[in-house]
């Protein structure tokens, strides 16, 4: 049996809680490079204290992805892992900048990479359930929709979090700089107000957005998904070991082009701040007590505002885009646009012309985190959407743990420590990303194309 086709405002309210965690998970990009290098970590360090990010995710979404496949509450199936992270990631987002107040238990930048690893985990057990959401509730028709809306509502969240701290300068006069080794009170006030907008946003979708059970969903099932093997009596990793090995061809293919994507972006967040302070506003490495730092600092969220913008306007036209030329190469095109816009920072020297750079990698953002979850949603099996989201994950995790331990290690011996040529290697992998984008086996997108002909 098909799913129902479901109004747009259902679509939009399961997908609101990602506005929401997106604030808080933009906050961390724009501004952990900065709170942590102002607590004390050099430049080429920054990739290792990032590492925390991915291998949590790693870890996490698929056991969650795993349990929330057979998790049945009055609450529902997903909705009881979104709360959970949602409240760990408000606790992470206000303690991370206040990180200086708990000197006298361990030194302040342990404390700030601590509150990082609490954010990761915490944004990671509320993420994965939002995605095997939206294919839970969707049929494969509105499945490309149903991510670019969950873009669009991604961008609004981005653009909420990355402009906060600039925001609270310009609007209400509070201050953008504080003494050696403290966080500015823009910037600690941002993350509070970013905490208040996650948990909001993930309640609005808790009310407003019912599942269907275990039996309807089994009723949804087609006859290539029907009857998996059972996997109850298995260990929980001899289970998801199993279904590793047992993947769709679509989503081993798709693992090259997410690990160039994520190779790329991991770069991009760790270097952006020192690459654009050092490159463009001339300074020194490492010179975080400078006022034009912060200034950098403030611009890296602004920029990263401007991105995530582009990214929510870009989505409404990926549904279009796709049915016309296809899923792949929507997502080829995109990224391809992505990469050239990171390369072409080496040559700005003008603060101002850096929003350019921002349109493409918006671009490329907005089809990241939409079309590869199309084209994979419909290679799996409903039963098993939340660990195969959750395995799909190591294709995210592995490019940035990647990253991160070679990262520091090029930026201080073989790039002589300028972080432009971190954001030329980035663009370079998503180039590379947007080139396996096109060998992706896309059955389901090639019945869709026939249908709109």
């Amino acid at each position: 049996m098909k799913k129902p086709l479901l109004p747009a405002s259902a679509i939009w309210n399961m997908s609101f809680g990602f506005l929401g965690i997106q604030t808080g998970f933009a906050l961390q990009n724009a501004n952990a490079s900065r709170i942590l290098q102002t607590l004390g970590a050099n430049t080429d360090e920054l990739g290792f204290f990032w590492l925390v990010a991915p291998i949590t995710g790693m870890v996490v979404q698929p056991i969650i992805g795993h349990y929330s496949d057979k998790t049945w509450t009055k609450m529902g199936r997903r909705k009881p892992y979104f709360l959970l992270g949602a409240i760990m990631a408000a606790i992470g987002l206000i303690l991370m900048p206040n990180s200086a107040l708990f000197t006298a238990f361990l030194p302040a930048l342990w404390i700030g990479a601590g509150m990082l690893m609490l954010m990761d985990i915490s944004f990671n057990v509320a993420m994965e359930p939002f995605r095997a959401l939206v294919a839970d509730k969707l049929s494969t028709d509105q499945r490309t929709a149903g991510f670019a809306i969950q873009t669009i509502l991604i961008g609004l969240g981005a653009v909420i979090g990355s402009w906060l701290p600039s925001i609270l300068v310009s609007w209400f006069g509070i201050s953008a700089t504080a003494s050696s080794g403290h966080v500015p009170d823009n910037v600690v006030y941002a993350f509070i107000i970013g905490a208040i907008i996650l948990l909001a946003a993930i309640l609005w979708t808790i009310v407003t957005t019912p599942e269907y059970s275990p039996e309807a969903l089994a009723e949804f099932q087609d006859s290539k998904t029907k009857n998996p093997e059972p996997t109850q009596s298995k260990w929980l990793f001899q289970s998801i070991f199993q279904d590793v090995r047992e993947m769709p061809k679509t989503m081993r293919q798709l693992g090259l082009v997410q690990f160039c994507a994520w190779f790329g972006l991991f770069g991009m967040w760790v270097y952006s701040t020192p690459a654009i302070a050092e490159h463009v506003y001339g300074l020194e490495a490492n010179d975080t007590t400078s006022p034009l730092f912060q200034e950098a600092g403030n611009k890296v969220g602004y920029l990263f505002g401007i991105y995530n913008l582009v990214s929510a306007i870009y989505a409404f036209a990926l549904p279009a885009i796709s049915k016309r030329i296809g899923r792949k190469y929507t997502h080829a095109l995109s990224m391809a646009i992505g990469g050239i816009g990171l390369i072409s920072i080496f040559f700005i020297s003008n603060p101002d012309l850096l929003v350019l750079p921002m349109l493409g990698i918006g671009i490329a953002w907005a089809s990241i985190l939409a079309m590869p979850y199309a084209m994979l949603a419909g290679s799996i099996s409903p039963i098993k959407m939340g660990v195969y989201m959750g395995i799909f994950n190591f294709f995210i995790t592995l490019p940035q743990i990647a990253n991160g331990v070679i990262g520091g290690l090029l930026l201080k011996h073989i790039y002589n420590n300028q972080a432009i040529f971190a954001i030329i290697t980035a663009g370079i992998f998503m180039l590379i990303g947007a080139i396996a984008s096109i060998y992706v086996d896309d059955q389901d997108d090639l019945a869709l194309l026939k249908t709109s002909k």
